[in-house]
């Protein structure tokens, strides 16, 4: 997204014709442009955007749970500070 960003800009202030990139080529205005199409590639291709997807639903779904549990009126809170006990641990 920043590489689409600065690509906008730089489009932006070549069309205005602000200096000094009106004097610039239009390859340099459109690199950030390739450069996100190639991140977007690399990260499509190396599962990135799929684990971030993944990511974001759990998190999701572990603020939903959460929420449905205390309209409710049970503590998510309480139980998840609480020291659990260990198999075969002995109480004083």
């Amino acid at each position: 997204m920043p590489f689409v960003i600065v690509g906008t800009i730089l489009v932006l202030l070549k069309l205005l014709e602000v200096e000094p990139v009106s004097g610039w080529s239009w390859l340099w205005i459109l690199v950030p442009f390739g450069l996100a199409v190639l991140w977007w590639a690399y990260a499509d291709s190396s599962g990135l955007t799929q684990r971030r997807a993944i990511r974001r639903m759990e998190e999701k779904k572990v603020a939903r749970r959460e929420r449905d549990i205390q309209a409710l009126g049970m503590s998510v809170r309480a139980d998840r500070n609480k020291p659990r006990a260990h198999k075969g641990a002995r109480r004083p």
